[in-house]
């Protein structure tokens, strides 16, 4: 089973009474036979699964990136403790499944959470992989080992961990300064693999060494990344392919065509526009494409540290311009859905439902109405036809970014501000943020779970490094805790819509669109499950067979 219980919050997250735990018991032991039953489909081994790359990733290290760039080709290297269910669209606390954790339970106040390890594990490079690494891993999260990320995206994450304690080689315990049911989802991630304590921070930039189904054959930047079978992975059915090529193609119309052409078996995931995937169906009509969501969302980023936007009034008349269905409309073909701070539902969890949505300012069917008090705005403070505010709009240089940089410049010049796009390449889009080293920008915001731990711990937490508006409420903040610590799902999920609703009215970062996208295969590519509620957690690709 995966966990026993001394107050463990199930799936609702409320918390599960002596009576509750042999249905968990019983739930765990059928989803763990399921899991074992999957691979007893006819599968076949060999093959390399060759998938285009839309850019260069800026290095191998998940733990110090933010992009799927190196998510997506770097997750098959390493192992988490634990792990979304790869074939369950929707992560949520009732996928979780052990992986280099196999049990864990809770102690009873909710602060300490003791796992057991699996043993004969070996890194790559053929050492043990031990208790100790997991300890490496969560110093180096925390800031507490002698070597220092780079970056330290996730350090919110982690925020509320004490200290890692190994009672043995295979028997560790996260301590909690307070409870925190949602460390789990945040476990499960693909953004939280281990790493090996003997292996430094620039080999794992470059050649990481992992425990997973493959190893780092090469990483050419600019050109490809190849991953090779793992001989010696400790799921010894696995993995079924005898290896993974991503190939970097910067242009989309190539890349498509090349997979067209089938030269690619898959697109890279999510980054195929609607007017690709109607080309993708006409010309090569057995392949599969699907449209999902990915809990990511296209956002409107202001520096507050910048004037005229430290002023709270001319901040209020950038969200009073906003009007988000020409978004949806012209540049996903409908696709897109229009939600709040997170994930909209059904696909999300957490977020607003439709009726508390539409009562927040900008968000109202009367655009006219809202530009129109935008524009009253502007001219109080100073500006009009004849001073319009001219600005740089800065955006990273893939459709997903440009594009809507684009149609938010058109936007904006109805309330007296001329924006000039600015294109940041990939590997430099990240630091000129968290720099602050932009005036008004257009970003990508991909959650790596579904959960209101990582969104507002994250992206809205005053000396969060991924901040990266500047945004501080010191109010609002103190919400944060109350939620994070609410083991009531209901509860939980009253507190989080009030600060949903808080911060878009506070513009701490504006919502365009949340991104529903499309990933094409070919047909004979088996075993891939496209997730609709995280970009970051359904690539570590053992299951995945070619059929040919």
């Amino acid at each position: 089973m995966y966990y026993s219980d001394e107050g463990t919050s199930d799936a609702t997250g409320s918390l599960a009474g002596d009576t509750m735990r042999p249905l968990i018991w019983l739930g765990s032991l059928l989803a763990a036979l399921f899991c074992g039953a999957m691979p007893a489909l006819a599968q076949k081994s060999g093959g390399v699964l060759k998938i285009y790359h839309r850019d260069n990733p800026p290095s191998a290290s998940i733990h110090e990136e933010v992009t799927i760039s190196t998510i997506i080709p770097f997750m098959p290297v390493f192992n988490n403790l634990v792990i979304y269910d790869q074939h369950e669209p929707q992560n949520s606390e009732k996928t979780i499944r052990p992986e280099l954790a196999k049990s864990w339970k809770w102690s009873a106040d909710g602060k300490a959470l003791s796992m057991k390890l699996e043993e004969n594990v070996k890194w790559h490079d053929g050492r043990p992989f031990t208790a100790r690494d997991v300890i490496c891993t969560f110093e180096l999260l925390t800031d507490k080992a002698s070597q220092r990320l780079r970056r330290n995206p996730r350090a919110s994450w982690y925020r509320n961990l004490d200290f890692v304690t190994a009672e043995s080689d295979y028997d560790v315990t996260i301590h909690l300064k307070r409870p925190q049911p949602s460390l789990l989802a945040m476990l499960a991630s693909g953004m939280s693999p281990m790493y090996p304590c003997h292996a430094s921070l620039a080999q794992m930039r470059t050649k990481p060494i992992g425990t997973g189904p493959f190893k780092v054959g090469s990483f050419s930047e600019f050109q490809n990344i190849r991953l090779v079978r793992n001989a010696d992975y400790w799921k010894k059915s696995r993995p079924w392919l005898d290896g993974i090529d991503f190939v970097i193609v910067n242009n989309p119309s190539t890349a498509v065509l090349s997979f067209v052409a089938g030269r690619f078996d898959m697109t890279f995931p999510w980054e195929v526009t609607p007017l690709q995937a109607k080309f993708v169906k006409k010309e090569s009509p057995s392949a599969i494409c699907e449209t999902t969501s990915m809990n990511l969302n296209v956002n409107l980023l202001v520096n507050r540290t910048v004037a005229p936007f430290d002023k709270p009034e001319i901040r209020k008349a950038l969200i009073l311009a906003l009007d988000r269905k020409p978004f949806v409309e012209q540049l996903t073909d409908g696709n897109a859905a229009i939600g709040g701070t997170m994930q909209p539902p059904p696909d999300g969890i957490w977020g607003l439902p439709p009726d508390m949505l539409s009562v927040v300012p900008g968000y109202g069917p009367d655009v006219e109405k809202n530009r129109a008090e935008a524009r009253a705005i502007m001219e109080k403070m100073g500006y009009g036809p004849n001073n319009r505010l001219r600005v740089k709009l800065a955006t990273r240089g893939v459709a997903l970014y440009k594009e809507p940089a684009e149609m938010l410049q058109g936007q904006l010049r109805g309330i007296y501000i001329d924006a000039d796009v600015e294109i940041v390449e990939t590997s430099l889009w990240f630091n000129r943020l968290n720099r602050k080293e932009y005036t008004l920008g257009v970003n990508a915001t991909g959650n790596g779970v579904d959960d209101p731990d990582q969104t507002f711990f994250e992206n809205f937490a005053c000396k969060s490094p991924r901040n990266y508006t500047g945004y501080c409420n010191g109010e609002i903040e103190k919400l944060f805790d109350v939620q994070s610590i609410e083991r009531d799902a209901d509860k939980r999920r009253q507190i989080v819509r009030e600060i949903d609703v808080r911060l878009l009215a506070d513009g701490a970062r504006p919502v365009i669109y949340w991104s529903r996208d499309t990933t094409c295969r070919q047909p004979y590519v088996k075993g891939y499950t496209q997730m609709v509620n995280s970009v970051y957690n359904g690539f570590r690709f053992e299951d995945v067979w070619l059929d040919r």
